[in-house]
């Protein structure tokens, strides 16, 4: 903070462990290694109490936050904060949205901060505060507080004068901020304690030829950039989709080269994981070879935002993919725990097999989602009626993601068919033909759709029929005969 703050200056210890002890869940940091290196700190307040016209000190309690009232309305942001070392990594928005998301927990009304305008102090001998701001809105001046402020959804209620004593840069003067929670329930309601709303996006994409890894990376970075300036929850990518890596070596047998391939994984993975984290997005790498113990796998990969990754192996194995590579099925089926909820990922072949997203459902899973690789059209067919299937029978919503285009030279890979592709339970709730979103076929392109996990809720309850409801459980039964350890919850 002092490095921050340089003449304003950090908080004391005192008023940390004041913070720490009196709200815990409002104080928010992001370590590297056990280092703090950005944090976000709030309370919560009766605003009524307060009203606009207030300073900083009044309604923190001068940062000991005493006027902390667990039965208040609004989060108000105390401070926020980043390492100068670690800048350009979005970690202020990650702070931004931890802020969102307790909100929402908590079911309060809004978020209230004072924010500095530290650009002010420069300009100030020929314009008022609010035309400052003015021009900041409509970019013709640049405040890299109260830009980043509004690019994170905040409004501008009014101009605080006298808010911070000491601030010259800011000549004293300060935003009143407001970002509202549009899922707010008034108390005498069972309040929402979660947001509903989970946005997907979907990569269809075009197999080209690569000349090394990295120009292979830099496409994935292309398309994870792109889908996170749309906020998006999920980024979906293809099985196989870096089949392209295959054709660096043109003079290997089909077993050899995807074999070969299998050997850049570990280090595409950790890649993927960087921009998961960078963009704040969670990341589905398709699927690629896996290679250990002599035995060759097809596995996805989980690459959460919070830096932690897991895996989901295919369970069925085509009879090309066996054929051409010798390649062999996972023993291990997961639900994966995310910050939106819970998600399973099969892989192709394996959603032609109702038993497992059954199971999967079985376990809570709202969204399932499909990596696949088809080359012609009654192949994907296959793919995407029993992914249609699972989604009504599942009471779930199904993501589909393929390739296009073609690979010359790269045997059992050369040519592709796809379209992607987000579907629904089939009620008066969900589109009309259960597709949520579709691409157009054999074209690179993306998808990105909001998924609205509430109306499942709805569905499973008060639906026109319950599929999961009304099985017939006294007649038959579903059960998982591999290891128990090998049908697991995973947390991030």
């Amino acid at each position: 903070m002092d490095r921050v703050y340089p003449t304003l200056g950090g908080w004391t210890v005192e008023e940390f462990r004041a913070q720490l002890t009196t709200f815990p869940e409002g104080q928010i940091c992001i370590e590297d290694d056990g280092k703090v290196i950005a944090a976000a700190q709030s309370l919560i307040v009766d605003y009524d109490k307060f009203g606009d016209r207030h300073t900083y000190h009044q309604i923190t309690g001068e940062g000991l936050i005493t006027t902390h009232d667990p039965k208040g309305n609004t989060l108000y942001g105390l401070d926020i904060f980043v390492d100068p070392d670690y800048r350009g990594l979005r970690l202020g928005r990650r702070l931004y949205d931890a802020r969102k998301e307790l909100c929402y927990r908590l079911n309060l009304k809004r978020i209230i901060a004072g924010g500095r305008i530290p650009g002010y102090a420069e300009h100030a001998h020929k314009m008022t505060p609010s035309k400052y701001i003015e021009l900041v809105k409509d970019k013709e001046l640049s405040d890299h507080v109260l830009g980043f402020q509004l690019a994170n959804d905040f409004h501008v209620r009014r101009v605080l004068k006298g808010y911070l004593k000491g601030d010259a840069a800011s000549k004293e003067y300060a935003t009143l901020l407001e970002w509202s929670n549009m899922d707010y329930e008034e108390p005498h309601t069972n309040p929402t304690i979660n947001r509903g709303i989970v946005r997907v996006g979907i990569v269809q994409w075009q197999m080209r030829s690569v000349k090394s890894v990295e120009e292979f990376l830099d496409q994935v970075e292309f398309f994870v950039d792109a889908m996170a300036g749309y906020n998006v929850d999920f980024v979906l990518f293809p099985e196989f989709f870096n089949a392209p890596l295959m054709a660096l070596r043109t003079d290997e047998s089909p077993e050899t080269a995807i074999r070969t391939v299998a050997a850049h994984t570990e280090t595409l993975v950790e890649k993927i994981g960087q921009f998961a984290v960078r963009y704040n997005v969670n990341i589905i790498a398709g699927s690629m070879p896996e290679y250990y113990d002599n035995t060759l796998y097809n596995a996805s990969y989980l690459c959460r935002r919070d830096g932690t990754k897991d895996s989901q192996k295919k369970l069925h194995i085509t009879p090309d993919e066996e054929a051409y590579w010798g390649m062999h099925g996972g023993d291990k089926l997961c639900v994966f725990e995310t910050d939106v909820g819970r998600i399973g990922i099969l892989v192709c072949y394996d959603v032609e097999y109702p038993e497992l997203p059954r199971l999967l459902a079985d376990q809570g899973v709202d969204i399932l989602f499909v990596p696949y690789w088809t080359d012609t059209k009654n192949s994907y067919l296959r793919v995407r009626r029993c992914a249609q299937a699972r989604a009504i029978e599942n009471e779930c919503y199904v993501a589909i993601a393929g390739s296009v285009g073609t690979l010359p030279r790269v045997e059992n890979m050369d040519i592709q068919y796809s379209q992607a592709a987000v579907f629904s339970p089939s009620d008066f709730a969900f589109p009309h033909d259960a597709t949520i979103a579709e691409a157009t076929p054999n074209t690179e392109m993306t998808l990105v759709a909001d998924l609205d996990i509430s109306l499942l809720k709805e569905l499973r309850e008060r639906g026109s029929v319950r599929n999961l409801r009304s099985r017939r459980n006294d007649l038959y039964s579903l059960r998982w005969k591999g290891d128990k350890e090998d049908f697991v919850v995973v947390s991030g």
